[in-house]
């Protein structure tokens, strides 16, 4: 894998980090391609059960998460090179997965920036952070994901601010909204993400992937399509090994041996 995206795994977590701070991590063709590797590296192996997406900001002036496109290579007509085809934009956005990805973000999240983070199952931000769709500033519009997963996560008047203004919204005015699961200090949002990994993998995986699943197409699916799919992943993960795993550990006192099986 490119260094410009960095995976490694700690535990049953996987840490994958945009690498690419002299450009403000800047999305462009090697960046995308590099991040769908990633995430069929998360996908694929059956002991890591969440990841932990950050940025490395060394040597910024400003702290940038994101800075979103590469607007040089949008200039030089290779637009199409910033997405996948399974991924979309930065080979991120509208990948299909199972297993949860948290982000850190502890600097700026712009146009393309917010919309990972909007491609994103938990967000977990220092007060250092700001999120915004800045796109309408250069006659461009946000086509990741951004014009209706922000209304989502924020309602629809404050996105709808955020996005004619083009304006970015501060982490605090973000973590009111809903946008942001944790708030913590400069510095300390990749090990808060951590420790939320942590706690995710203490449960059980197939369970969480389940639920995830559910909560996911809550966003567009109406009440009885939402009762069918949790009855039918409710039976499927009841039947599972894990489940008579998590009975009997229970009965007997002792700490779970989930497997993911």
């Amino acid at each position: 894998m490119s260094d410009i995206v960095q995976y490694e795994t700690q535990g049953r977590v996987a840490v994958i980090t945009l690498n690419r701070p002299d450009a403000r991590n800047a999305i462009n063709g090697e960046v995308a391609s590099a991040m769908e590797d990633a995430l069929d590296q998360l996908e694929a192996d059956p002991e890591v059960w969440v990841a932990v997406l950050r940025a490395n900001s060394e040597g910024q002036a400003k702290p940038v998460f994101c800075a979103g496109a590469d607007l040089k290579a949008i200039n030089a007509g290779r637009a199409n090179d910033l997405s996948t085809k399974r991924g979309g934009f930065a080979g991120f956005v509208y990948r299909e997965r199972v297993k949860p990805v948290i982000v850190a973000v502890d600097g700026l999240a712009t146009a393309g920036g917010c919309e990972i983070v909007l491609g994103c199952d938990l967000v977990v931000a220092s007060t250092q952070a700001s999120f915004g769709l800045a796109e309408v500033k250069r006659n461009l519009i946000a086509g990741a994901g951004g014009l209706f997963r922000l209304p989502r996560a924020i309602g629809q008047a404050a996105a709808m601010e955020m996005i004619l203004t083009g304006e970015p919204l501060s982490a605090q005015r973000a973590y009111d909204l809903g946008l942001i699961s944790r708030l913590v200090e400069p510095g300390e949002a990749f090990n808060e993400a951590l420790k939320l990994a942590a706690q995710i993998t203490a449960a059980a995986p197939l369970a969480v992937y389940a639920s995830r699943q559910v909560v996911l197409a809550a966003a567009y699916e109406d009440d009885e399509t939402l009762k069918a799919l949790t009855g039918k992943l409710f039976t499927k993960v009841l039947a599972s090994e894990d489940t008579k795993e998590g009975l009997t550990a229970f009965i007997e006192k002792r700490t779970t041996n989930w497997q993911g099986k």
